[in-house]
């Protein structure tokens, strides 16, 4: 994979969370078709193939994330 390029600073961020499913998807600007890549941990990086650009971030299992991190402090 080439290059992927992150935005440094992006004031447009969307999210969605599905409770049922406990996923959290986070979209910079507008949803759009993109490629999704496995990063481990349940997360999910989405970029767009025509300019290598990060376009979103899903993230399986934030709720159980949080309550472990909560019961671990």
């Amino acid at each position: 994979m080439e290059m992927l390029k992150i935005l440094e600073k992006q004031e447009n961020l969307n999210w969605d969370y599905d409770d049922e499913a406990d996923v959290l998807y986070i979209s910079i600007g507008e949803p759009k078709q993109a490629i999704g890549v496995d990063i481990g941990e349940g997360v999910i990086m989405r970029y767009t193939e025509e300019t290598s650009e990060l376009v979103g971030l899903t993230i399986i299992g934030i709720k159980e994330r949080f309550l472990k991190g909560f019961q671990n402090n």
